[in-house]
């Protein structure tokens, strides 16, 4: 690139490119270096110009992918970039930015370079292009040079965990970080996952191994610190304020494919590119803990860095670390929860909370026993109510989150003890007062109604209603809105209900032929009848029985609520004698005869009350006699359902 590179138009022509990408081999000592390592370039700053600048480079990679059998300039400029990290927490420590300069122009090049190699061939083709060199015939290796890989990966993580973060390190760190990041983009380009990877195995076991808690530890630290990108005029070279360098530009590709890969073919939020863009080198950081996280196991030992993010504690623990994980670690556990509760609007640190929400039982323990445990569920729900602006994987991490935590009754308890105070996101009513569980309630149902009608997903709606059934027997004091949701629920999916049914009824009625003659009810149709149906008809009958399954998990949880907790719940009970009529039509069906029960013996037992009181009765004269009937109730007469509650 050299001093005069200003521009990617000027890239295709630059001499000091073309010489690396030419036909004659480079010594790592010749001066040529030092030309090729100070330039200063405009960076992109949107996908366009990234773009742009692939199409004007293209040429000269592929020529060096041609020539560097038998040049081995590659490898000639990793050696002048490892010779150049020796002294770099020196240079550092000195302030020697023109050093630092030039060394992170390596990794700059390297890391460009190495995209586009890992794009176009296999990890056995890259290796060989990291063991040429000059020699006189070509596809020449030399045996000495056949773990520079290895050692280029080793120094990367060197560097991240060994160079302190100053605004002179920043880019460095950031490219040392994101050249990880393309290292590992392997995956990108197989449809199967990688078993036997040589990246993996090179970041798994040998040199690398010792660094692994070291490496989680830095990248975690990162991720909680949030540091900005220096301001202008901090480095010797040209630096943009809001993009992170050119090396970050380009590796957000590899990093969106990378996300989607986890995804399984999701894309990111905005949000969560604003939050790139205010502190790439956390972002970025995230985004290679959780790759390293996600690698596969190797026959002959499990991931050490998922076992690090597995076991490490918190600063204030003492005791001791078990002897058979050599890599835990500690970190304040107070920094990384503000953190995580600051940063929910990106899908990536959703997907690290459940991950250690799921897999660090310290983690847990603590976050549970935080007595802000708002701060961190608000950004959650604030995520499952924006539904229709994230992407669906980003739903199903929060919803997850939320069916982990109520798995607690601890947390059960306490969110109903939580008092919140004008939500102002919350746009369907306003809530100037409500618990954190009442707003829990809330947003879980409005989710359940989003799907219904948009995505229709199955598994979302059984997800959303686990989580109210682990809810359920801890329901206290409802807000009269979260009382009403349910039972508005509850009418929605028996209308949804009775469509289906008349549906299934005239599918059989006309398979039969004929509209007068009688039919039997569909839980006793034979097989005789089932003979008659088309795959329409087939269908019709299978939604039937996925809206009473839903239908039933309702009952539960409504019944759940009335058994363990019926004193507390006043305006469940007022909301559901509002509505008793919608609950008839069930009684004596088949499917929930039993659950109905205790629904039944509530709402008869009320409302006998309520005959007694008179007429017209105030709202407030209602909900009095219904206090004061919940207490006069026997305990005893409410049956526990022997279907267990889904958790």
């Amino acid at each position: 690139m050299g001093a005069n590179s200003s521009s990617i138009s000027e890239l295709p022509e630059n001499e000091y490119l073309q010489k690396l990408s030419g036909s004659e081999p480079i010594s790592e000592n010749d001066p040529f270096w030092n030309q090729l390592l100070s330039f200063s370039f405009t960076t992109p700053t949107n996908s366009a110009d990234l773009k742009l600048l692939e199409e004007a480079t293209i040429s000269v990679c592929k020529s060096l992918v041609e020539k560097n059998p038998r040049t081995g300039n590659l490898g000639s400029l990793i050696k002048v970039f490892l010779s150049r990290t020796k002294e770099l927490k020196i240079s550092a420590e000195c302030q020697n930015h023109l050093f630092i300069w030039q060394a992170h122009n390596a990794l700059f090049i390297i890391c460009c370079l190495l995209k586009v190699f890992i794009s176009r061939m296999s990890e056995e083709e890259l290796q060989l292009h990291f063991t040429y060199e000059e020699k006189a015939g070509p596809s020449s290796y030399g045996v000495e040079c056949e773990d520079l890989i290895e050692e280029l990966l080793c120094c990367l993580i060197q560097l991240i965990v060994e160079i302190p973060l100053l605004d002179i390190t920043y880019s460095i760190s950031l490219e040392a970080v994101t050249t990880l990041i393309v290292f590992l983009s392997c995956q990108l380009f197989h449809k199967e996952i990688l078993r036997e990877s040589i990246i993996h195995r090179y970041l798994m076991h040998g040199r690398c191994l010792p660094y692994t808690s070291r490496l989680v530890k830095t990248l975690l630290y990162n991720f909680i610190r949030q540091e900005r990108s220096p301001p202008p005029g901090t480095h010797v070279f040209q630096q943009q304020t809001d993009g992170g360098g050119l090396l970050y530009g380009i590796a957000s590709g590899v990093a969106t494919g990378l996300w989607t890969v986890f995804t399984l073919g999701g894309v990111g939020s905005k949000a969560s590119a604003q939050l790139e863009q205010c502190s790439p080198l956390a972002s970025q950081s995230l985004l290679l803990l959780l790759v390293l996280a996600n690698l596969t196991d190797t026959p002959d030992s499990p991931n050490p860095y998922r076992q690090a993010i597995m076991s490490f504690k918190n600063t204030q623990d003492n005791t001791a670390f078990s002897s058979s994980n050599p890599h835990a670690f500690q970190i304040n556990f107070n920094s990384l929860y503000t953190a995580l509760c600051d940063q929910q609007k990106s899908d990536q640190a959703t997907l690290l909370l459940y991950m250690l929400l799921h897999q660090n039982s310290n983690v847990r323990t603590y976050v549970l026993a935080r007595t802000d445990i708002e701060n961190l569920v608000l950004p959650i729900l604030e995520i499952l109510y924006h539904v229709e602006e994230r992407n669906s994987h980003h739903v199903y991490m929060a919803l997850i989150i939320l069916l982990i935590l109520t798995e607690d009754d601890g947390f059960n308890r306490s969110i109903h003890e939580v008092i919140l105070k004008n939500i102002t996101w919350y746009a369907e009513r306003v809530l100037t007062e409500i618990s954190l569980g009442s707003l829990l309630i809330l947003v879980v149902i409005r989710t359940i109604q989003y799907n219904m009608t948009r995505t229709r997903d199955k598994y979302l709606h059984t997800n959303c209603l686990a989580a109210l059934a682990n809810m359920s027997a801890q329901f206290r004091s409802l807000h009269q809105y979260a009382a009403q949701r349910i039972i508005s629920l509850f009418s929605l999916l028996s209308k949804k209900h009775n469509k289906v049914l008349e549906q299934a009824t005239q599918s059989l009625r006309g398979s039969l032929g004929s509209n007068d003659s009688p039919l039997p009810d569909y839980h006793f149709w034979e097989m005789s009848d089932c003979l008659h149906f088309s795959e329409t008809k087939l269908r019709h009958a299978q939604d039937l029985n996925v809206i009473e399954e839903v239908i039933r998990m309702m009952l539960e949880i409504i019944n759940s609520c009335l058994t363990n907790s019926l004193h507390h719940n006043p305006n469940l009970v007022y909301a559901l004698l509002y509505k008793r009529d919608l609950f008839e039509q069930f009684r004596t069906h088949p499917s929930f005869q039993d659950i109905m029960q205790n629904i039944d013996l509530v709402i008869s037992f009320f409302s006998s009350r309520l005959e007694q009181a008179g007429a017209e009765l105030s709202v407030e004269r209602v909900l009095e006699i219904i206090k004061q009937g919940a207490v006069a109730l026997p305990k005893d007469r409410l049956r526990v359902s022997a279907q267990d509650l889904i958790t």
